[in-house]
């Protein structure tokens, strides 16, 4: 863990270097304190970044090495990961106030990351397309060159790895701005890729704000833009690389339904209801925040939910009986309470929590307890903004039409889950919800192997899977005469 009196360099093609901007200190959410500070990267710094990948990517022999050689190193990259698990997890529940259990279960997920596209990479195959005429057809996949990825807050690690493990399998150079709350994490995760053996050059990790976000998507010479993150920013960030033809993996916002109809285990989904929205502090992109119940278990399921959610125990990362931290910065427990505030001020009730704990152990963080908000409906704006937090909107239902009618009325499509007995019911409205992701009888069962993204607003494009190293590749043909 950095000092209070010491400043953490940047990770500049694989080098530590000082930060030429201003200084950032990096406060512990759970209580308020300094942990470290960060220097910041110039425009100029960026540039210097992209500029020394785009040579590395072309001369280092990285992309033309055969795969399997390429994925040694990708292999040797998640044992460092998960030697490194323990400070890892403490880095990341310090800056953003996750579990210590949470927060290495998240470092050993991204070692595992790493080790899945190795396979992906020392496996993948090009193709030969049937011939139309006396030639054959080779279709080869090629690296974009050098990658701009741009991670959140909320999973540094994971997102992280996820950035990097394909792009690097790819054959192509990373330059990764870490969010700027979770700085350190971040710059160790690149210290990894160091530790592994990535060559020189391929890996940098720059920090800042806005001014180092354009400084990177804005640059000629970055090849393709991976995003994850706020709606929002994504939209700029699509606005400014449509003009310049860059490729672009957006993953971004999401207001999931979970939707409980009365023929479901009632008592297995309330306590899946409950983790899926209030894990994590609500801080998840695939958080199930709208609820649907069917109108004649409503009553029922309601206790339930509330029973569910009063067990979880809210507290600081450190303690092992925590089952919920604090917000991930203080700036952000005041947006998640201004949603509720407007939320019960048109109209909402607070069924549960819709406040700031009290007791001495949450006095100096950023804490919110767990909240369902009733008494709304789905065109409220508590029920159609993302809020990023602890917040759950308890909505009920009597139609099947009009559930999907409503579950489908919002501008996101990221994630969804139902529950039910009836298998084809399961079926016909798990095709019909308009998500990249749909739970049946389970919630926030996530697999590196399966692709993951977002219908309208919640973004473009693909991340995970076989297809998760192919979004970093361009496809090139190649006819040869016979």
């Amino acid at each position: 863990m950095p000092l209070p009196d010491g400043i953490e360099d940047l990770l500049i093609a694989g080098r530590a270097t000082p930060g030429d901007g201003p200084v950032m200190d990096v406060i512990n959410p759970a209580n308020g304190q300094r942990i470290g500070r960060v220097g910041t990267s110039t425009p100029a710094q960026v540039a210097q970044a992209i500029a020394l990948a785009r040579e590395a990517q072309r001369k280092s022999g990285w992309a033309a090495q055969p795969p399997h050689l390429r994925a040694r190193v990708l292999y040797r990259a998640a044992d460092e990961v998960e030697r490194q698990a323990d400070h890892l997890a403490e880095l990341q529940m310090n800056e953003n106030g996750k579990t210590r259990a949470e927060s290495r279960a998240q470092a050993l997920a991204a070692a595992g990351i790493f080790r899945y596209y190795a396979a992906v990479c020392e496996c993948s195959e090009d193709a030969l397309p049937p011939a139309r005429g006396d030639y054959f057809t080779m279709t080869v996949h090629e690296p974009v060159g050098v990658v701009a990825a741009l991670t959140p807050w909320n999973s540094p690690l994971t997102m992280g790895a996820q950035k990097l493990a394909p792009a690097l399998a790819a054959g192509n150079a990373v330059v990764l701005k870490a969010a700027e709350t979770t700085s350190f994490v971040t710059l160790a995760l690149g210290q990894c890729m160091v530790a592994a053996g990535v060559p020189d050059g391929l890996v940098s990790i720059v920090t800042g704000g806005v001014e180092t976000a354009k400084a990177l998507v804005e640059n000629d010479l970055i090849g393709l833009i991976s995003f994850t993150g706020g709606t929002s920013t994504g939209q700029t960030i699509a606005r400014g690389a449509a003009n310049r033809l860059v490729p672009m993996i957006l993953e971004l916002g999401g207001k999931s339904p979970h939707i409980v109809f009365a023929d479901a285990d009632l008592k297995e989904a309330a306590k899946t209801v409950a983790s899926g929205i209030f894990g994590g502090t609500g801080q998840s992109c695939v958080a199930g925040s709208r609820l649907f119940v069917e109108q004649r278990v409503a009553d029922e399921f309601r206790e339930l939910l509330v029973q569910e959610a009063q067990a979880l125990r809210l507290g600081p990362p450190t303690d092992p009986d925590s089952n919920l931290g604090p917000l991930a910065s203080f700036a952000h427990r005041d947006r998640v309470e201004s949603f509720v505030r407007k939320g019960l001020e048109a109209g909402g009730e607070a069924i549960l929590g819709g406040r700031r704990p009290e007791g001495d152990v949450y006095a100096d963080g950023a804490y919110y307890l767990p909240t369902i908000i009733g008494g709304i409906d789905n065109r409220s704006e508590i029920a159609q903004e993302e809020i990023f937090g602890p917040v759950l909107c308890f909505m009920t239902f009597e139609d099947e039409d009009d559930l999907v009618a409503a579950a489908n009325d919002s501008v996101y499509g990221l994630a969804a889950g139902l529950w039910t007995s009836d298998y084809r019911k399961a079926w016909r409205v798990g095709r019909a919800l308009e998500a990249g992701t749909v739970w049946i009888n389970t919630y926030k069962q996530l697999s590196i192997a399966a692709p993951f993204g977002g219908f309208k607003l919640s973004g473009l494009g693909r991340e995970k899977g076989l297809q998760g190293m192919r979004a970093y590749q361009q496809a090139k043909s190649l006819y040869w005469a016979v």
